[in-house]
Protein backbone atom coordinates (compact mmCIF):
# COMPACT_ATOMS: atom_id res chain seq x y z
CA UNK A 1 0.00 0.00 0.00
CA UNK A 2 1.16 3.77 -0.67
CA UNK A 3 0.92 6.05 2.16
CA UNK A 4 0.15 9.78 1.56
CA UNK A 5 3.02 12.05 1.30
CA UNK A 6 2.23 13.95 4.49
CA UNK A 7 2.01 10.49 6.54
CA UNK A 8 5.26 8.73 4.66
CA UNK A 9 7.02 12.28 6.19
CA UNK A 10 5.56 11.66 9.52
CA UNK A 11 6.96 8.51 9.79
CA UNK A 12 10.44 9.43 8.28
CA UNK A 13 10.30 12.35 11.55
CA UNK A 14 9.85 9.44 13.95
CA UNK A 15 12.81 6.93 11.88
CA UNK A 16 16.13 8.57 13.67
CA UNK A 17 13.58 6.52 17.49
CA UNK A 18 15.43 3.91 19.01
CA UNK A 19 13.27 0.59 18.09
CA UNK A 20 11.21 -0.53 21.23
CA UNK A 21 11.98 -3.57 23.08
CA UNK A 22 8.89 -5.22 23.89
CA UNK A 23 10.18 -7.77 26.04
CA UNK A 24 11.66 -4.99 28.39
CA UNK A 25 9.21 -2.07 27.77
CA UNK A 26 7.24 -1.01 30.77
CA UNK A 27 4.41 1.54 30.62
CA UNK A 28 5.71 4.06 32.16
CA UNK A 29 8.49 4.58 30.22
CA UNK A 30 6.41 4.23 27.06
CA UNK A 31 4.31 7.34 28.46
CA UNK A 32 7.63 9.26 29.08
CA UNK A 33 8.81 8.68 25.38
CA UNK A 34 5.32 9.92 24.10
CA UNK A 35 5.72 12.63 26.76
CA UNK A 36 9.25 13.28 24.97
CA UNK A 37 7.60 13.36 21.65
CA UNK A 38 6.28 16.30 19.03
CA UNK A 39 2.75 17.71 19.52
CA UNK A 40 0.39 18.45 16.66
CA UNK A 41 -1.47 21.86 16.00
CA UNK A 42 -3.62 22.68 19.53
CA UNK A 43 -6.80 21.99 17.21
CA UNK A 44 -9.67 24.80 16.48
CA UNK A 45 -10.27 28.30 18.62
CA UNK A 46 -13.31 26.98 21.16
CA UNK A 47 -15.39 29.37 23.77
CA UNK A 48 -14.30 27.35 27.06
CA UNK A 49 -12.33 24.43 28.76
CA UNK A 50 -13.32 23.11 32.18
CA UNK A 51 -11.60 20.59 33.87
CA UNK A 52 -13.88 18.09 36.40
CA UNK A 53 -14.40 14.83 38.30
CA UNK A 54 -16.53 12.19 37.41
CA UNK A 55 -17.52 10.14 40.10
CA UNK A 56 -17.83 6.37 38.85
CA UNK A 57 -17.97 2.61 40.79
CA UNK A 58 -14.45 2.84 41.61
CA UNK A 59 -13.52 6.26 42.40
CA UNK A 60 -13.78 9.63 40.61
CA UNK A 61 -11.87 9.96 37.92
CA UNK A 62 -10.79 13.28 35.95
CA UNK A 63 -12.76 14.75 32.31
CA UNK A 64 -12.62 18.12 30.68
CA UNK A 65 -15.46 20.00 29.11
CA UNK A 66 -14.97 21.45 25.76
CA UNK A 67 -17.25 24.31 24.47
CA UNK A 68 -17.75 25.69 21.57
CA UNK A 69 -17.89 29.47 20.16
CA UNK A 70 -21.85 30.56 20.20
CA UNK A 71 -23.07 30.70 16.73
CA UNK A 72 -26.08 32.98 15.78
CA UNK A 73 -25.93 35.59 19.13
CA UNK A 74 -27.31 33.12 21.09
CA UNK A 75 -25.01 32.24 24.18
CA UNK A 76 -27.45 30.31 26.14
CA UNK A 77 -28.63 27.48 24.00
CA UNK A 78 -28.37 24.43 24.99
CA UNK A 79 -26.17 22.07 22.58
CA UNK A 80 -25.89 18.41 22.49
CA UNK A 81 -23.15 16.28 24.41
CA UNK A 82 -20.70 14.15 22.87
CA UNK A 83 -18.53 11.93 25.22
CA UNK A 84 -14.75 11.02 24.14
CA UNK A 85 -12.69 8.44 25.22
CA UNK A 86 -8.46 9.25 23.74
CA UNK A 87 -6.67 6.06 22.17
CA UNK A 88 -3.47 4.77 23.38
CA UNK A 89 -3.60 1.14 23.57
CA UNK A 90 -5.68 1.14 27.02
CA UNK A 91 -2.27 2.15 28.55
CA UNK A 92 -1.10 5.55 27.92
CA UNK A 93 -2.18 9.40 26.69
CA UNK A 94 -5.07 11.22 28.55
CA UNK A 95 -7.16 14.46 27.71
CA UNK A 96 -3.99 16.95 26.79
CA UNK A 97 -2.76 14.56 24.51
CA UNK A 98 -6.34 14.47 22.43
CA UNK A 99 -7.25 17.90 23.21
CA UNK A 100 -7.18 18.88 19.84
CA UNK A 101 -9.48 16.46 18.69
CA UNK A 102 -12.08 17.35 20.95
CA UNK A 103 -11.55 21.28 20.07
CA UNK A 104 -12.23 20.37 16.64
CA UNK A 105 -15.19 17.58 17.21
CA UNK A 106 -16.67 20.17 19.50
CA UNK A 107 -16.72 23.75 17.25
CA UNK A 108 -17.38 21.67 13.81
CA UNK A 109 -20.35 19.43 15.17
CA UNK A 110 -21.65 22.10 17.81
CA UNK A 111 -21.55 19.84 20.36
CA UNK A 112 -20.02 20.21 23.73
CA UNK A 113 -17.49 17.27 24.34
CA UNK A 114 -16.76 15.64 27.30
CA UNK A 115 -13.37 13.95 27.52
CA UNK A 116 -12.63 11.12 30.07
CA UNK A 117 -9.25 9.88 31.82
CA UNK A 118 -10.28 6.89 31.91
CA UNK A 119 -8.03 4.45 34.07
CA UNK A 120 -5.39 2.83 32.42
CA UNK A 121 -3.66 -0.37 32.48
CA UNK A 122 -1.06 -1.93 33.79
CA UNK A 123 -2.60 -0.41 37.07
CA UNK A 124 -6.18 -0.86 36.31
CA UNK A 125 -6.73 -3.86 33.94
CA UNK A 126 -9.35 -4.90 31.88
CA UNK A 127 -12.32 -4.47 32.65
CA UNK A 128 -11.27 -1.09 34.19
CA UNK A 129 -11.25 1.18 31.34
CA UNK A 130 -14.77 0.10 30.23
CA UNK A 131 -16.61 0.21 33.64
CA UNK A 132 -15.26 3.87 33.74
CA UNK A 133 -16.54 4.63 29.99
CA UNK A 134 -19.93 3.14 30.62
CA UNK A 135 -20.11 4.96 34.40
CA UNK A 136 -19.13 8.41 32.77
CA UNK A 137 -21.56 8.36 30.44
CA UNK A 138 -24.49 7.09 32.83
CA UNK A 139 -23.17 10.09 34.79
CA UNK A 140 -23.36 12.53 31.63
CA UNK A 141 -27.08 11.59 30.79
CA UNK A 142 -27.85 11.88 34.28
CA UNK A 143 -26.39 15.16 34.76
CA UNK A 144 -27.22 17.32 31.95
CA UNK A 145 -27.89 20.74 34.01
CA UNK A 146 -25.15 20.42 35.72
CA UNK A 147 -23.33 20.17 32.78
CA UNK A 148 -25.25 22.75 30.66
CA UNK A 149 -26.13 20.59 27.84
CA UNK A 150 -29.76 19.26 25.95
CA UNK A 151 -30.97 16.34 27.70
CA UNK A 152 -31.20 13.34 25.95
CA UNK A 153 -28.70 14.54 22.96
CA UNK A 154 -25.89 12.38 23.63
CA UNK A 155 -23.58 10.76 21.56
CA UNK A 156 -19.91 8.64 22.44
CA UNK A 157 -16.83 8.95 20.35
CA UNK A 158 -13.36 7.43 20.53
CA UNK A 159 -10.16 6.83 18.39
CA UNK A 160 -8.47 3.57 18.88
CA UNK A 161 -9.01 1.68 22.28
CA UNK A 162 -11.23 5.07 22.78
CA UNK A 163 -12.94 4.07 20.00
CA UNK A 164 -13.17 0.13 21.61
CA UNK A 165 -14.83 2.14 24.31
CA UNK A 166 -17.19 4.30 22.86
CA UNK A 167 -18.17 0.95 20.80
CA UNK A 168 -18.60 -1.33 24.48
CA UNK A 169 -20.86 1.72 25.81
CA UNK A 170 -22.84 2.17 22.66
CA UNK A 171 -23.93 -1.83 23.33
CA UNK A 172 -23.61 -1.88 27.01
CA UNK A 173 -26.11 1.11 27.07
CA UNK A 174 -28.46 0.26 24.18
CA UNK A 175 -31.17 -1.39 26.53
CA UNK A 176 -31.04 1.46 29.65
CA UNK A 177 -32.40 4.76 30.66
CA UNK A 178 -29.45 6.39 28.79
CA UNK A 179 -29.95 6.69 24.45
CA UNK A 180 -27.12 7.07 22.63
CA UNK A 181 -27.63 8.83 19.36
CA UNK A 182 -24.81 8.21 17.53
CA UNK A 183 -21.21 6.40 18.08
CA UNK A 184 -18.08 8.11 16.28
CA UNK A 185 -14.99 5.64 15.91
CA UNK A 186 -11.67 6.45 14.35
CA UNK A 187 -9.73 2.91 13.86
CA UNK A 188 -11.27 1.15 16.89
CA UNK A 189 -9.70 -1.47 18.34
CA UNK A 190 -12.97 -4.10 18.12
CA UNK A 191 -11.54 -7.39 18.44
CA UNK A 192 -8.86 -7.89 21.45
CA UNK A 193 -9.29 -12.18 21.03
CA UNK A 194 -8.35 -12.48 17.34
CA UNK A 195 -5.76 -10.78 14.54
CA UNK A 196 -7.22 -10.31 11.01
CA UNK A 197 -5.07 -10.32 7.92
CA UNK A 198 -4.47 -6.79 8.27
CA UNK A 199 -2.25 -7.38 10.99
CA UNK A 200 -0.38 -9.24 8.87
CA UNK A 201 -0.04 -7.45 5.65
CA UNK A 202 0.11 -3.90 7.38
CA UNK A 203 1.45 -5.27 10.74
CA UNK A 204 4.80 -3.02 10.45
CA UNK A 205 6.25 0.09 8.88
CA UNK A 206 2.66 1.86 9.59
CA UNK A 207 3.41 3.62 12.83
CA UNK A 208 1.18 1.30 14.61
CA UNK A 209 2.84 -2.34 14.25
CA UNK A 210 1.52 -5.68 15.14
CA UNK A 211 3.79 -6.27 17.85
CA UNK A 212 2.66 -2.96 19.66
CA UNK A 213 -1.02 -4.34 19.54
CA UNK A 214 0.39 -7.19 21.31
CA UNK A 215 1.98 -5.41 23.71
CA UNK A 216 -0.76 -3.36 24.57
CA UNK A 217 -2.76 -6.55 25.15
CA UNK A 218 -0.63 -7.66 27.21
CA UNK A 219 -0.48 -4.76 29.19
CA UNK A 220 -4.43 -4.45 29.54
CA UNK A 221 -5.36 -8.16 29.81
CA UNK A 222 -4.75 -9.90 32.98
CA UNK A 223 -3.52 -13.86 32.33
CA UNK A 224 -6.27 -15.92 31.90
CA UNK A 225 -8.46 -12.78 31.05
CA UNK A 226 -11.35 -13.24 28.46
CA UNK A 227 -10.31 -11.21 25.79
CA UNK A 228 -13.58 -12.45 24.04
CA UNK A 229 -15.82 -10.36 26.31
CA UNK A 230 -18.06 -8.07 24.41
CA UNK A 231 -16.33 -5.53 27.39
CA UNK A 232 -13.36 -6.01 25.26
CA UNK A 233 -14.07 -7.29 21.88
CA UNK A 234 -17.40 -5.45 20.47
CA UNK A 235 -16.74 -7.37 17.43
CA UNK A 236 -17.54 -10.54 19.63
CA UNK A 237 -20.92 -9.68 20.59
CA UNK A 238 -23.68 -12.05 18.97
CA UNK A 239 -26.29 -9.59 19.02
CA UNK A 240 -25.77 -6.21 17.75
CA UNK A 241 -29.33 -4.93 17.05
CA UNK A 242 -30.77 -1.39 18.68
CA UNK A 243 -27.07 -0.66 19.14
CA UNK A 244 -26.13 3.35 18.41
CA UNK A 245 -25.92 4.26 14.71
CA UNK A 246 -22.07 4.63 13.86
CA UNK A 247 -19.75 6.35 11.79
CA UNK A 248 -16.52 3.93 11.22
CA UNK A 249 -13.29 5.62 10.04
CA UNK A 250 -10.35 3.07 9.30
CA UNK A 251 -6.80 3.95 7.71
CA UNK A 252 -5.78 2.25 4.82
CA UNK A 253 -2.60 1.48 6.20
CA UNK A 254 -3.76 -0.19 9.66
CA UNK A 255 -3.42 -2.99 11.93
CA UNK A 256 -6.71 -2.72 13.11
CA UNK A 257 -8.48 -2.11 9.64
CA UNK A 258 -9.70 -5.18 9.15
CA UNK A 259 -11.31 -5.59 12.30
CA UNK A 260 -12.96 -1.76 12.05
CA UNK A 261 -14.59 -2.72 8.51
CA UNK A 262 -15.70 -6.32 10.12
CA UNK A 263 -17.73 -4.51 12.75
CA UNK A 264 -19.08 -2.01 10.45
CA UNK A 265 -20.25 -4.37 8.24
CA UNK A 266 -22.02 -6.39 11.30
CA UNK A 267 -23.56 -3.41 12.32
CA UNK A 268 -25.00 -2.55 9.25
CA UNK A 269 -26.00 -6.73 9.03
CA UNK A 270 -28.01 -6.24 12.48
CA UNK A 271 -30.00 -3.58 10.75
CA UNK A 272 -27.88 -0.45 12.30
CA UNK A 273 -27.82 2.39 10.10
CA UNK A 274 -23.58 2.57 9.68
CA UNK A 275 -21.45 4.86 7.47
CA UNK A 276 -17.83 3.48 6.84
CA UNK A 277 -14.54 4.98 4.93
CA UNK A 278 -11.50 3.51 4.59
CA UNK A 279 -9.15 6.85 4.38
CA UNK A 280 -6.88 6.01 1.61
CA UNK A 281 -3.11 5.89 2.47
CA UNK A 282 -3.46 6.96 6.18
CA UNK A 283 -2.04 4.80 9.08
CA UNK A 284 -3.69 4.39 12.67
CA UNK A 285 -3.63 7.20 14.43
CA UNK A 286 -4.18 9.90 12.21
CA UNK A 287 -6.63 12.03 12.70
CA UNK A 288 -4.41 13.39 15.48
CA UNK A 289 -1.54 14.61 13.61
CA UNK A 290 -3.04 17.92 12.89
CA UNK A 291 -0.95 20.59 11.63
CA UNK A 292 1.09 17.90 9.52
CA UNK A 293 -1.70 16.00 7.86
CA UNK A 294 -4.37 17.61 5.83
CA UNK A 295 -6.14 14.25 6.08
CA UNK A 296 -6.38 14.81 9.56
CA UNK A 297 -8.31 17.90 8.92
CA UNK A 298 -10.52 16.15 6.26
CA UNK A 299 -11.27 13.51 8.51
CA UNK A 300 -12.49 15.43 11.64
CA UNK A 301 -15.09 17.36 9.62
CA UNK A 302 -16.40 14.28 8.19
CA UNK A 303 -16.67 13.04 12.08
CA UNK A 304 -18.02 16.58 13.03
CA UNK A 305 -20.83 16.16 10.16
CA UNK A 306 -21.58 12.94 10.87
CA UNK A 307 -21.96 14.01 14.40
CA UNK A 308 -23.95 16.97 13.87
CA UNK A 309 -26.45 15.31 11.23
CA UNK A 310 -27.36 12.56 14.05
CA UNK A 311 -27.65 14.90 16.99
CA UNK A 312 -29.63 16.97 14.85
CA UNK A 313 -27.70 20.08 15.55
CA UNK A 314 -28.98 23.28 14.87
CA UNK A 315 -27.06 26.38 13.85
CA UNK A 316 -27.11 27.57 17.33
Amino acid sequence: MALDPQAQAVLAAFAGMPPLDFAQLTAPAYRAMLAAGGAFAPGDAIAAEEDLMIPTASGPIAARLYRPVPQGGNENALLPLTVFFHGGGFVSCGLDTHANVCRCLAQRARTVVLSVDYRLAPEARFPAAALDACDAVRWAASNSGDLRVRPGALAVAGDSAGGNLAAVVAQQLRHSAVNIAHQMLFYPVVDCATEHPSYESMGDGYFLTADMMRWFKSQYFAQGADRADPLASPLAATDLTGVASATIISAECDPLRDEAEHYAARLAHAGVLTTHLRWPGQMHGFASFLGALDAADHALTLAARSLRLALHVQNT
